[in-house]
């Protein structure tokens, strides 16, 4: 109903010559008509009174930034763990016992997944993640130097029989 009275109000304005409105006091109570002001006094108060400020985050929010947190520390994890399964096949020979290192390693890396599996302290799994990467990086940067060696070995070794 309101919009009903604008729009006829718009239109009585619209068919009347602007030379004959730019001279009367009604310009001013015309051109407040035309924008798009408050309608009732509740939007006025909205409009204009100072509006509270956004809470802090609530619980829900908290959660979902949690989750996202979780969610990337987790791809993260999985990740270190495929990289650590992955540089596994590069270590074929037997320890002491006889059982092969490939196999020790993911068995060792499992375990310390499992025991790390309800860390929730997102400082902690951070911690835990850079340590492995650090260790999975400098085991095989141990692993190529040693082959570099033993290729360097054969080599000089080769040539010597010729």
């Amino acid at each position: 109903m309101i919009a009903i009275t604008k729009l006829q109000k718009w239109r009585s304005i619209s068919m009347i010559p602007l030379n004959n409105l730019i001279g009367r006091c009604d310009v001013v109570c015309i051109r407040r008509l035309l924008h798009n002001g408050p309608d009732t006094l509740e939007e006025l108060l909205d409009r204009h009174l100072a509006k509270e400020q956004k809470p802090t985050l609530d619980d829900e929010e908290a959660e979902l930034l949690n989750r996202r947190r979780l969610t990337s520390t987790r791809r993260e994890a999985l990740s270190l763990y495929r990289d650590i399964l992955r540089a596994s096949r590069f270590f074929t020979w037997t320890d002491s016992r006889g059982f092969l290192w490939r196999d020790i390693l993911r068995e060792n890396a499992r375990k310390e997944f499992e025991a790390a599996r309800f860390e929730t302290d997102p400082e902690i799994v951070t911690r835990l993640i850079l340590g492995g990467q650090d260790a999975v990086e400098s085991a095989l940067e141990k692993l190529a130097e040693k082959h570099r060696q033993e290729i360097e070995k054969e080599r000089r070794g080769g040539g010597d029989r010729r």
